[in-house]
């Protein structure tokens, strides 16, 4: 399966995401009461980084709660690691490990379409599993 069969159910508009100009505090915020662990971090229509509750950890310990009110465009995690509609599941799960991260933005001609985590990808593929062993299954009893 791609990534584009993925997110084809999903609108873009329901994607969270802040403007590099929001400040951290507000950013922690949208992060606990949305209940998410990252956020896709935009400037001019476009993905430029990524914040993440690892982001504000890090921040959070190397310079203490003075952090919070700086803006995500200097503390987001940049530039953005992506992903396009066109990639298989198996190739952003492949990307995600390699480079330890857990949120990918899918882009398509520059602009993000989608959002995915690596739980949205996990259980994409277990349905591919699942359905791959019933058809088997199926297959063996006739």
């Amino acid at each position: 399966m791609n990534i584009a069969k993925l997110v084809e159910t999903r609108s873009v508009d329901d994607i969270i995401s802040c403007e590099t100009s929001c400040t951290m505090r507000d950013a922690v915020t949208i992060l606990a009461e949305k209940r998410i662990g990252a956020l896709p971090v935009m400037q001019d229509g476009e993905v430029v980084g990524i914040f993440s509750e690892r982001d504000v950890i890090y921040r959070l310990a190397n310079e203490g709660a003075v952090c919070l009110d700086r803006k995500l465009g200097d503390v987001m995690t940049s530039p953005a690691i992506t992903t396009e509609t066109s990639k298989k599941v198996d190739d952003a799960l492949g990307l995600m490990t390699r480079r330890r991260i857990r949120h990918l933005p899918v882009v398509e001609k520059g602009r993000m379409c989608g959002f995915v985590s690596i739980g949205d990808l996990v259980k994409s593929r277990m349905d591919e599993v699942e359905q791959e062993a019933q058809a088997m299954r199926e297959y063996i009893r006739t």
